[in-house]
C-alpha cells in the first residue's frame, strides 16, 4: 500500500476486501486498460472477474446473497476500480444505485425478485434520469408515464444511460400526474418505473429502443446510450415502492450516495496520476539529474500529493456520515465537488510532468488526461454541487436577526 490516501479504522474484514481488490486492479485491470479504453472495448474478463470477487453484490445484504458491506467500503473499492481504470467503476456504480434504491425503497417482492440476482451479476442495472432538453433540472423531465388499467405506458427519450445496452434492468424516472391535482409542484408527480430488458441495442423490447452506444471523447469502454420509450408497457407492480408520486426523493437518495462514489473515482483517478507523475519525474532526466530534483517539479508533486490526500479525507467523512444514518447531503457535494476539481488539477499537473511524452497515446497519463473531465458533471455539475453546498450552509447557518 502507499503512504497517500491511507483509511484509519478499517476493521480485518474491511482491509481483506480492499487488499484482494487492489491486486486485482493491480494484475488484471492496470495492464490492460489502455489498450482496451483504445479500441474502446468492453471489459468483459474484467466484469466477470469482478463477478467472482462479488463486488457487484457489496451493498447488497446478506439475506438476498450479497456482502452487506458499508458505504464507506463500496467507496474504497470504487477508489481502487477507478485507479486502475475509472470505466470499470462506472459499470458497477450505476448498477450499485439501483441496487440502493431497490433496498432503501422497494417493496418485498421486488427485493426478492430482483435483489438475489443483482448480488450475483446476473441482473445488471442502469438508472435514468436526465433527458436530451435537460441536464442538472431534473424537475423538468417530460417522460411520462399513464396508468392503463393493471399498467403504465411510458413515453419519451432519455439520455446519458451508463450501462444502457449491457444492463437487463433500468431504474427510469418519468412524470405521472395521475393522483396528483392540477398545480402539484413538478418534483412530487414524479415515479421511478423499474423497467426489465434485454441487454444490447435496437428495440429490446415492445415499446423500448436503446439506439447506440455514444461515442465519447473519454470514459470509453463502458457503454453511454440514450433509451426510447414509445408505447412501452409496465405492469404496476413495477412502480419502485409500489407509490407513484415518489421517484424524485428515490433517485435524490440514489444519486446522493452515487457522489459519494464519483468523489471515489476521483480518488482513484488522481492517485494514479500521481503514481505516474512521481515515477516519470524520477526516470527522466534533464541538464544531468532527474527532473524529481529540480525545486519546480517538487513543488508539483507537493501540491498534487494534498489535494489526492485532502479529496480521500472528505470523501471517507461523507461515506461515514452517510454510513451513520445522518444526512450527508452537504458533505457528498462537498467530496464530489473537491474531489472531482483536484482531480483534474492533479491529472493536469501529472500530463505537465510528462512533458511532450504526456501528449503519446503510448503512455497512460494521455487517458487519464481525457478521462478526468467526465467527473465534472457526472452526477451533477460543480456548479449545481456548489448550488447545493450553498443551500445547505444558509440553512445551518441562518441568521438570527
Amino acid at each position: 500500500m502507499t503512504r497517500l490516501a491511507q483509511t484509519a479504522g478499517l476493521n480485518d474484514v474491511q482491509q481483506e476486501i480492499l487488499s484482494t481488490v487492489r491486486d486485482f486492479v493491480d494484475k488484471e485491470i492496470i495492464p490492460v486498460a489502455t489498450q482496451l479504453e483504445h479500441r474502446d472495448e468492453y471489459p468483459t474478463e474484467i466484469v466477470e472477474g469482478l463477478k467472482e470477487l462479488g463486488l457487484f453484490g457489496l451493498m447488497i445484504p446478506e439475506e438476498y446473497g450479497g456482502l452487506g458491506e458499508s458505504l464507506l467500503t463500496y467507496a474504497l473499492c470504487v477508489e481502487e476500480i477507478a485507479r486502475g481504470w475509472m470505466s470499470v467503476s462506472g459499470i458497477i456504480n450505476t448498477h450499485f444505485i439501483v441496487a440502493y434504491m431497490l433496498k432503501q425503497h422497494g417493496t418485498q417482492e421486488q427485493k426478492d425478485t430482483f435483489l438475489p440476482r443483482m448480488a450475483l451479476g446476473e441482473v445488471r442495472g442502469a438508472f435514468s434520469m436526465s433527458e436530451p432538453a435537460l441536464g442538472s433540472d431534473v424537475a423538468a423531465i417530460t417522460s411520462k408515464g399513464v396508468k392503463d388499467g393493471a399498467e403504465y405506458v411510458l413515453h419519451g427519450q432519455k439520455m446519458w444511460l451508463t450501462n444502457g445496452g449491457t444492463s437487463s434492468l433500468v431504474a427510469v424516472l418519468c412524470r405521472s400526474d395521475e393522483g396528483h391535482p392540477e398545480g402539484t409542484a413538478p418534483h412530487k408527480s414524479m415515479t421511478t418505473f423499474l423497467v426489465e430488458k434485454e441487454p444490447g441495442f435496437g428495440e429490446v423490447r415492445p415499446g423500448l429502443t436503446i439506439p447506440g452506444k455514444i461515442d465519447k471523447m473519454g470514459y470509453k469502454g463502458v457503454d453511454t446510450t440514450e433509451l426510447i420509450m414509445d408505447g412501452l408497457r409496465i405492469p404496476a407492480n413495477r412502480v419502485l415502492g409500489g407509490t407513484t408520486g415518489r421517484g424524485f426523493y428515490q433517485m435524490m437518495d440514489g444519486v446522493e450516495v452515487g457522489r459519494v462514489n464519483v468523489a471515489a473515482r476521483g480518488c482513484g483517478v488522481a492517485q494514479r496520476a500521481f503514481e505516474l507523475g512521481v515515477s516519470y519525474a524520477q526516470q527522466r532526466h534533464t541538464f544531468g539529474k532527474p527532473i524529481a530534483q529540480h525545486q519546480a517539479i517538487q513543488f508539483k508533486l507537493a501540491e498534487m500529493a494534498t489535494k489526492v490526500e485532502a479529496a480521500h479525507a472528505m470523501m471517507v467523512n461523507a461515506a461515514r456520515k452517510k454510513d451513520s444514518g445522518e444526512r450527508n447531503d452537504l458533505e457528498a457535494g462537498m467530496a464530489k465537488y473537491l474531489a472531482s476539481e483536484y482531480c483534474k488539477e492533479v491529472v493536469e499537473d501529472a500530463f505537465r510532468i510528462h512533458g511532450g511524452y504526456g501528449f503519446s497515446k503510448e503512455y497512460e497519463i494521455e487517458r487519464l488526461y481525457r478521462e478526468a473531465p467526465m467527473l465534472l458533471i457526472g452526477e451533477g455539475t460543480a456548479e449545481i454541487q456548489k448550488m447545493i453546498i450553498g443551500r445547505r450552509l444558509l440553512e445551518e447557518y441562518r441568521f438570527q436577526g
